[in-house]
């Protein structure tokens, strides 16, 4: 019998190791984490419309109750950035970068996943927009997410959809890292997108994924695409940061350029013109990478940790660089033809995200 997701629910903790997902600076200065234990934001709306643990997080035994001001990320280039807080961020899931990627992961999840009902876990599901496109479909699907700011929108969102999709979803405060804990094992599908970037190491929560997932369920983990960040900024006329991103011999970096390598301050960490099309889970890049922009990297965590790769999306190829623009009515459209871009070489060794699909072995 597979364990409960809502068995054995204790007060969760955030890790200082792993900083809540999605938070960036603005203009490519660095972002440094508030204090832990803060009180969310906003309130749950009744029982009946969400059923929500709001666990305060607390300090471990032994540990500061803050964070000491360490560095979780910087940008690749100056206003750059697609979201610095939780209110931004949902913001940015509204513009046509935020469509384009929810709904590529969605078509991709949709041919891979059991049917529904089954059962999904979103680690960092930040403000629930992936959990309630699944619910909506008819599966349950759990949060967790350390972020209450996040959580808060997650509320809102669910108060706005109808009761069949709200009893469909549970939210859960915590780090992903905890979530054997928080939500027990045994799930059908567990989801990790945009997260990985923001993590020093990404292979304890990867591991905690695969852990989590049942014999024959689906991992699913959406990453930065690290050997071809230099496209956006050259998209976008930022030539020095562009040369910088490819690896440039003297090239000199404008503030947070040196972001996209991991927050190495490396301007040459991220690649070369020659990695940018062969930047697939099987192939090994030219040059080191951050843990968690290397999809090769990313890719062979998942496989030793006891997964074998069903598929590889390439995410935004020719949108990335558009900023804040919103959806227009060809919106459809340009999904179509990104889908079309991201499930195919060349282009989806190019675009800004990759998202990896995976079958748990054993």
């Amino acid at each position: 019998m597979q364990p409960s997701p809502t068995s054995d629910r204790r007060t969760s903790v955030v890790d200082p190791v792993v900083p809540p997902p999605g938070r960036r600076a603005p203009s490519g200065a660095e972002l440094r984490e508030p204090p832990v234990g803060g009180p969310p934001v906003g309130g749950p709306p009744d029982e009946a419309s969400a059923r929500v643990a709001d666990h305060r997080p607390e300090p471990r035994h032994g540990e500061p109750a803050a964070y000491g001001g360490r560095v979780l990320a910087v940008v690749d280039g100056p206003g750059t950035a697609d979201y610095t807080d939780a209110a931004d961020y949902v913001a940015h899931t509204i513009t046509l970068r935020g469509v384009v990627r929810q709904r590529l992961v969605t078509r991709a999840l949709v041919g891979h996943l059991p049917p529904a009902p089954a059962r999904l876990l979103d680690i960092g599901g930040g403000n629930g927009v992936q959990a309630l496109e699944f619910a909506r479909r008819g599966y349950d699907v759990t949060v967790c997410e350390p972020d209450p700011g996040m959580l808060a929108e997650a509320r809102r969102g669910l108060a706005e959809a109808p009761e069949s999709v709200r009893r469909r979803v549970e939210l859960v405060q915590g780090d992903g890292r905890d979530a054997a804990r928080l939500v027990g094992a045994g799930w059908d599908a567990t989801f990790c997108h945009g997260v990985i970037m923001f993590v020093p190491e990404p292979a304890p929560l990867l591991n905690v994924l695969v852990e989590l997932t049942r014999p024959g369920g689906i991992i699913s983990v959406v990453g930065k695409n690290g050997p071809a960040l230099a496209l956006r900024a050259g998209l976008q006329g930022r030539w020095r940061d562009t040369a910088a991103l490819l690896g440039e011999p003297g090239a000199t970096v404008t503030a947070g350029a040196a972001g996209a390598a991991g927050a190495t301050g490396a301007a040459g960490a991220v690649g070369t013109a020659g990695t940018a099309g062969v930047a697939g889970p099987g192939r090994q890049p030219a040059v080191q990478l951050p843990p968690g922009d290397d999809p090769a990297n990313v890719a062979a965590i998942l496989t030793a940790a006891g997964s074998r790769s069903l598929a590889w999306y390439g995410i935004r190829t020719f949108t990335d660089h558009l900023g804040d623009l919103l959806p227009g009515p060809d919106v459809d459209a340009v999904v179509d033809a990104e889908w079309a871009a991201g499930a195919r070489d060349p282009y989806r060794g190019i675009a800004r995200l990759i998202h990896h699909v995976h079958r748990r072995t054993g």
